[in-house]
């Protein structure tokens, strides 16, 4: 083993320690909350919280990668600036513990699910535009069709957290079922569809690390593992649940991990942090992986809801 090997295992080990600790911890105190009344409130500031991350995921990667690109369409300073707007509805509903929506906060996620669709559909269009349309080549290297989606998922999980808020509190219903199935759903989704970014970055780096192989492995299970809960009968949920609660766990210190092993890919680079206005554009991109985490967030508190459905 190298020595830059063992410090990025280092990294992401006590990172990933601690996070998983954290969560650990915070999962015990939530659980003895699950059966209080306003557990939709729970539930929909712990979706606030995982919005934020996604939201400041969002701000550093769309800040920096558009800054690489000089702003050269106008339409480039929009996404941080709704990123930013975003972060701080998110952030003032993970605070609020009314039981009522917000219509500024909720105007604002629904702008930044809509930013972020309206961005995926430029950069799709950007790949087909290159010379040979849609290829391995152009999804490599053209804008990377994937990055907006993490907008439209901090979107989605701050306008379902306001959604959330105006159902009553003994039986909370999204999208015509029960909340906790909904939820579920949504999370395991949005764990899916950055599963599949991560696979083709990783893939584009020839899986170069063993660690590599983590985020297209782990990551979808628990997306599954979600959707199983949800569809399981309401007096199974709870078995369902627990090893989904364990996996979605590991997820969250996945994302942790994740980021001290990109941080160790910019440090490996030549100059290292003192030539940090290069390496931070050229090596991994260090707000891709907490993406992870903030889903696993909303996994955990919709599970949390689906074991007390009736």
């Amino acid at each position: 083993m190298t020595q830059s090997t063992r410090i990025a295992a280092g990294i992401a080990s006590v990172t990933a320690g601690a996070a998983l600790a954290l969560w650990s911890t915070r999962e015990l105190r939530e659980a003895k909350r699950a059966s209080a009344p306003g557990k939709h409130i729970a539930a929909a500031r712990a979706f606030n919280h995982g919005s934020a991350l996604l939201a400041l995921s969002v701000l550093a990667d769309s800040a920096m990668e558009h800054y690489r690109g000089s702003f050269e369409n106008c339409a480039m300073y929009l996404p941080p600036v709704v990123a930013f707007c975003s972060l701080g509805a998110a952030l003032h509903g993970g605070t609020d513990a009314r039981a009522e929506s917000h219509r500024l906060r909720r105007a604002i996620q629904i702008c930044g699910a809509a930013t972020g669709t309206a961005g995926t559909a430029f950069h799709l269009y950007n790949v087909t535009k290159r010379p040979g349309g849609l290829s391995w080549q152009n999804l490599f290297y053209g804008a990377p069709a994937g990055a907006p989606f993490a907008l439209v998922l901090s979107g989605v999980l701050g306008s379902i957290a306001e959604q959330l808020r105006d159902e009553p509190e003994h039986d909370p219903q999204l999208f015509g079922m029960p909340a906790g199935k909904a939820l579920a759903l949504v999370a395991g989704a949005g764990l899916l569809g950055t599963a599949a970014e991560a696979a083709l970055l990783h893939f584009r780096g020839s899986f170069q690390h063993p660690a590599m192989y983590a985020p297209v492995t782990v990551v979808p299970v628990g997306g599954v593992l979600l959707a199983h809960a949800a569809f399981a009968s309401p007096r199974h949920a709870a078995r369902a649940s627990v090893f989904a609660r364990l996996w979605l766990r590991l997820t969250a210190a996945l994302g942790f991990a994740g980021l001290g092993f990109h941080v160790n890919g910019v440090v490996r680079a030549h100059g290292g942090w003192h030539n940090w206005s290069q390496n931070l554009f050229a090596g991994p991109p260090l707000p891709a992986p907490p993406a992870f985490s903030a889903l696993a967030l909303a996994g955990l508190a919709a599970l949390r809801m689906r074991e007390t459905e009736r």
